[in-house]
């Protein structure tokens, strides 16, 4: 089969993607093979390219947010049927005993692994999951193409939300607004949210207005009104006491990626009094994917997308990194293939 791998991690104009043949996988106990249809192109596709996130082994394949159809069972795999379509995302595996694992925290393991990092991940023609790890796909996504990005972007921005503990009918601020962001605007503007989105593309802010935003300024710029919650989705520390300035007295910013850059000095009075709280937001539960799918589908959220070929994974890293991705990258797999 057809494989991208990270044959050495460098800045993404520097070619650290190749284009590889490799045997197809072989399911192992309780794991399904997935025949890749598509697959999102993440930010955290980019920080493993260049490094940011040391891969975890040479060679790795990345890509988490698959959608694919069952070609082959692994012993004793018997949750998906030949044929079904489903998904893989970023969370693979969780130990299942440690005492976050124990209290309902999976997405804090002690020993996870991670699609696209640890395991092999969708930029091939194949991929394997264990079966307790895969998504159904709602009916309301029979596209492909607008179901891939729901499986990290969609999962983290959800779990981001909550975790900026939002009150019903509050304010709240988005910082960047790329594939993550759009989704997660959407579901706090269909739950009576005010938005305002702070980024620094226009094409951006175009489309944050177009999706029920009620204003869209520059990323460095202040909000119109004191917010009550903000989600950091750019992966620029700088951002975030920016974002804690804007803040009302008790809100919460929280910073959605798993790569930021420094955050500058912040100061008790001018950041971080008055309640207001800084979080982070770490990997995703499946608890998370099955809620973010359920409520994809009863809001019909609209997922906007920039395809690409299977073959220009690595034009589609550098233009996500150079901001030329309108909404969500997707590789594309050929029909034939």
């Amino acid at each position: 089969m057809r494989a991208w791998i990270v044959d050495h991690p460098a800045p993404i104009d520097q070619g650290p993607l190749r284009l590889v043949e490799r045997d197809a996988p072989v399911p192992g106990p309780g794991q399904v093979r997935v025949r890749v249809r598509a697959c999102g192109v993440c930010r955290t596709d980019l920080h493993l390219a260049e490094g940011d996130l040391p891969p975890r082994r040479p060679g790795v394949t990345p890509g988490h947010e698959i959608v694919g159809t069952v070609d082959a069972l692994g012993e004793g795999a018997q949750r998906f049927a030949l044929g079904e379509r489903i998904g893989i995302a970023w969370l693979a595996r969780t130990c299942g005993a440690c005492r976050f694992c124990r209290a309902g925290q999976e997405n804090l393991c002690l020993s996870p692994r991670f699609t696209g990092w640890d395991d092999d991940g969708g930029f091939a023609e194949y991929a394997v999951v264990d079966e307790r790890y895969a998504y159904r796909l709602p009916d309301a996504f029979a596209d492909d193409v607008a179901a891939a990005p729901l499986l990290c972007s969609g999962i983290i921005g959800y779990r981001a939300l909550r975790r900026a503990q939002l009150p019903h009918y509050g304010r709240l601020g988005i910082y960047g607004f790329g594939a993550s962001a759009h989704l997660t605007a959407q579901i706090a503007v269909h739950e009576g949210a005010t938005v305002h989105v702070l980024t620094r593309s226009e094409d951006a802010r175009q489309l944050a207005l177009s999706l029920g935003a009620a204003s869209a300024r520059g990323a460095t710029d202040r909000p119109p009104e004191p917010l009550d919650a903000a989600i950091v989705f750019a992966p620029a520390g700088e951002l975030v006491p920016l974002a804690l300035e804007a803040l009302d007295r008790g809100g919460t910013v929280a910073v959605a990626g798993i790569h930021l850059t420094d955050i500058p000095e912040l100061t008790y009075q001018q950041h971080l009094f008055q309640e207001r709280t800084l979080t982070s937001v770490t990997a995703n539960t499946r608890s998370d994917g099955e809620e973010l799918l359920a409520a994809a589908s009863r809001l019909s959220l609209e997922v906007t997308t920039t395809p690409y070929p299977f073959e220009q994974a690595d034009q589609a890293l550098a233009d996500l990194a150079h901001d030329k991705v309108h909404g969500a990258a997707v590789l594309v797999m050929d029909a034939g293939s």
